[in-house]
């Protein structure tokens, strides 16, 4: 089986990398190392996969390379390059974000669809796309307003996906993710910033007064439901890929904490543009169609999160 996955320098694509190695499959990585944070950062993750025998790199920019003739021969295509970051999205970057996670996603299903051999293309979906919803825990099928352009750049990826997908009869299922931690997290997300902060005494800037709330899912329970999902009998669905329960940002702090020995300096803060007061997903679909189950709890990952950054050079051992 051969397997081709975009973004596999980054966070997630590289964890899915290392799976599909592990279960025997052919993979080619394709990553254009954007600026949005340390190259550095990138190669690092990719430094086991460069030993695989199985595993071929390649740097290009999906904009720019001859995706039909890549693709040709593939599986299983898993697209989760992309630009992220809510903050980030709004003024003149906002180009960046239309190229990376909408003209990006044309490309590639203009290169798939006639292209038989292919059977699931995973596309890497947002939470953000819900929005300040109401309806919490949330559904699929709960209103999609993204407060962010970043938000609206992912489910206009959904809606490209949509199109082609009935169009073509391309297989694709869409997965929103609810923010994902672990080792490797991008160095703008909370965990990573908390945990960082806290092993290195200095100010921990925390948004909307610590009111908020978050839906945390491990990375490796992403990584295990991208393969379900993969593999499933499904098409042309939308799945919330979550940890199935919320906790305050506080409590959160609190956790790393006992984690560490170390005490948090918290510097309240309002929320930023684009924030969210909430997100919680309702994971049921997941669970009864792919047979989804995240085993991960907080601490378990927190702690994962911690001996990974430390490794890092972050802060000091515990």
């Amino acid at each position: 089986m051969k397997a081709f996955v975009t973004g596999a320098a980054g966070f997630i694509g590289s964890h899915i990398c290392e799976r599909l190695l592990k279960e025997n499959y052919e993979v080619t990585g394709l990553d254009c190392f954007t600026d949005y944070y340390p190259k550095t950062i990138k190669k690092n993750n990719l430094r086991s996969l460069n030993k695989e025998k199985k595993f071929t790199f390649l740097e290009a920019n999906i904009l720019n390379i001859d995706l039909k003739r890549r693709l040709a021969g593939t599986d299983y295509l898993f697209h989760f390059a992309a630009q992220a970051g809510v903050r980030a999205s709004w003024g003149q970057d906002f180009k960046v974000y239309t190229d990376n996670n909408i003209t990006a996603v044309q490309h590639i299903l203009e290169a798939v669809k006639e292209n038989k051999k292919i059977r699931k293309i995973i596309f890497a979906s947002s939470s953000s796309v819900y929005g300040d919803t109401k309806e919490l825990p949330v559904r699929e099928t709960a209103e999609t307003l993204p407060v962010s352009p970043y938000g609206v750049t992912k489910l206009m990826g959904e809606k490209l996906f949509y199109s082609y997908g009935v169009n073509y009869n391309i297989p694709y299922i869409a997965l929103r993710f609810f923010t994902v931690y672990g080792p490797r997290q991008r160095p703008d997300m909370g965990f990573n910033i908390f945990i960082s902060k806290i092993l290195k005494g200095e100010n921990l800037p925390v948004f909307s007064g610590g009111r908020s709330t978050r839906d945390f899912t491990y990375v490796e329970d992403i990584v295990n439901c991208c393969l379900l999902a993969a593999k499933s009998k499904y098409t042309r669905e939308i799945f919330n890929v979550g940890g199935g329960h919320r906790i305050n940002l506080l409590e959160v702090i609190k956790k790393i904490e006992s984690i560490t020995g170390k005490k948090a300096r918290i510097k309240l803060a309002e929320a930023q543009k684009g924030d969210v007061k909430n997100t919680w997903s309702d994971i049921s679909k997941a669970k009864n169609l792919l047979g989804y189950a995240p085993k991960a709890d907080l601490v378990y990952g927190l702690k994962k999160e911690v001996e990974w950054l430390q490794g890092q050079g972050c802060g000091h051992e515990y």
